[in-house]
């Protein structure tokens, strides 16, 4: 008998995504880990955000994996993202370009994949994890300050147009807060001149005031899933905001 629930999360292996993997409230649910990093338990599919080459397998999958599904719901979170930092016209073209793609095409693409696989007989979501950089510009992030606003836009207007075709699909984007990983730590050491933020973020990480270990924020999301009333964003805590 195969599990009533399904749950996809990009980015598994580490930080947020995998405390979302390791908290899911659904019991024998079936995690998938979708990403370049296999998970050392959890079955895992390879694709690489910045390959727009390699996100048919994921459609493939979705497609394959829901045909037929007689369970309860399946839900898919899109967590994963590149990384990049730098100042604009400092930084290598393709490099910024890649991190686009990665981060503010590629979510619309894979959502619009799930969107299309799933059916109205049980339910679904979509997550989209998104962040403060969609409302406030972090200098050095250009290229992901505008993606994760993309991202964002994407989301509300999928909800709007989702409840226009009267189907019953939830879809969110969630800003986590300020989160533990290993990337926020690599962030805090860097230098006020290269990454204006650095210092603060490391300021934030020894006081631990506002900051959460992947664990408890991947808790607040799911508390906070399926989403109740009309917001399309929602908040848990605050990233570290300029000064």
């Amino acid at each position: 008998m195969g599990s009533d629930t399904i749950v996809w999360i990009s980015g598994a292996t580490q930080g947020l995504g995998e405390g979302l993997a390791a908290t899911v409230p659904y019991a024998d649910a079936r995690v998938i880990n979708l990403g370049i990093c296999p998970h050392p338990i959890l079955e895992s599919l390879h694709f690489d955000l910045t390959k727009p080459a390699s996100w048919d397998a994921i459609g493939d999958h979705f497609r394959e994996t829901l045909c037929g599904f007689k369970g309860r719901r399946a839900i898919f979170i899109h967590n994963a993202i590149v990384h990049g930092l730098g100042y604009v016209t400092e930084v290598d073209r393709a490099a910024y370009q890649a991190e686009f793609v990665a981060n503010g095409l590629a979510p619309l693409i894979l959502g619009d994949m799930f969107l299309s696989a799933v059916e109205q007989h049980y339910e679904t979501g979509l997550v989209m994890i998104t962040s403060a950089g969609a409302r406030t510009p972090f200098e050095g992030h250009s290229a992901y300050c505008a993606a994760k606003a993309a991202v964002e836009m994407w989301v509300r207007t999928v909800r709007r147009e989702l409840k226009r075709r009267g189907r019953k699909t939830w879809v969110v984007a969630i800003r986590p807060g300020f989160v533990d990983t290993p990337s926020t730590r690599a962030e805090a050491t860097l230098p006020g001149d290269a990454y204006p933020l650095g210092p603060q973020m490391a300021r934030q990480l020894a006081s631990r005031e506002g900051v959460m270990t992947p664990v408890e924020a991947a808790r607040g999301i799911w508390n906070m899933l399926p989403p109740q009333g009309d917001a399309s964003i929602l908040l848990q805590g605050e990233m570290v905001i300029p000064r």
